[in-house]
């Protein structure tokens, strides 16, 4: 009798198995339309949201064969969808990020999965929703599953709305924290709305940091010169300080400069933002002016930094 209540228990989990993979859409050849199969698509999950892994790390964390996974990374340097770095601790092992490009293939699949399960929750009731998560939380604990060891946030490029809230994030942050005047919301305006306008996208780029589905933080690489390039409109919410997400912004910003073909990369910020100004120094820039201006209502001094690449 025992053995026959563990077979039904076993063919239920079978039977619920073919029921969410069918639903979930994993059966299809390339995972919610993309050119992706599911694992590759997992894989390119992985790498958007952690720091640089490693690919023992990667193939440890998602229990792959280190040939299989070997193949797939070796896939994605082909497409020009993922960089190597040497580590700086172990020249030997070599660290794992996405380029812009591979970013740019993974942000389309994340927003459709997204999406997509939007609109299989939609029809519920919210009772049925959380009924259902808790469910999956059940499931989860009860398989021994392990918290997800990643980077809380992922970089994306921007998509309509992204600019109206870089806009008035700054205003309202600057405002609360340093009293500034809606004159540099003015300001602000003005650099997303040319940002927008007259965008070059090889030689432009917007990150929008976002957890947990909301938008923590941003950034803007602009072309002054066809030598030199700016960073602007650097901002992070208070909720979202001190997991990197600053530094992470100002070396994307690097990187594509760097891979642009930029030979100097300049900021314009102001001596009280201490945060910001050491977050450019940690990453090489350097105070090349300084001048005492009056702007947003406020009596300030303007710096300029510099990075050669």
């Amino acid at each position: 009798m025992a053995d026959a209540n563990l077979a039904r228990r076993v063919e239920a989990v079978r039977r619920f198995t073919r029921f969410y993979t069918r639903r979930i859409g994993v059966l299809q050849e390339g995972l919610l339309q993309s050119p992706f199969s599911l694992t590759q698509a997992r894989v390119l999950f992985e790498l958007a949201h952690r720091d640089r892994p490693s690919a023992s790390e990667l193939g440890r964390e998602l229990g792959l064969d280190a040939g299989y996974l070997s193949r797939i990374l070796r896939n994605f340097q082909r497409r020009r969808l993922l960089k190597k770095t040497p580590s700086e601790t172990d020249g030997r092992q070599m660290l794992l990020s996405l380029t812009q490009a591979g970013r740019d293939a993974f942000a389309p699949l994340n927003l459709r999965s997204r999406e997509e399960v939007g609109d299989m929750l939609g029809p519920l009731s919210l009772a049925d929703q959380r009924r259902l998560v808790d469910a999956m939380e059940t499931i989860e604990t009860l398989l021994g599953a392990e918290p997800e060891k990643r980077t809380p946030y992922l970089l994306r490029p921007h998509r309509p709305g992204d600019m109206g809230w870089v806009i008035g994030r700054h205003a309202a942050l600057y405002a609360r924290e340093f009293g500034w005047d809606e004159t540099f919301e003015a300001m602000v305006a003005e650099v997303a709305a040319t940002f927008i306008r007259e965008f070059k996208p090889k030689r432009e780029r917007c990150w929008i940091a976002e957890r947990n589905g909301e938008n923590v933080g941003s950034v803007l690489v602009v072309e002054a010169s066809p030598e030199v390039a700016k960073l602007r409109l650097l901002i992070v919410e208070p909720s979202a300080r001190g997991l990197g997400i600053g530094a992470r912004l100002v070396d994307e910003c690097i990187r594509f400069a760097k891979d642009t073909g930029y030979g100097t990369l300049s900021l314009w910020t102001n001596s009280i933002l201490i945060a910001a100004r050491r977050i450019y120094e940690n990453a090489g820039f350097r105070l090349v002016h300084a001048e005492p201006h009056h702007s947003f209502g406020q009596d300030l001094v303007g710096e300029t930094w510099e990075l050669r690449l």
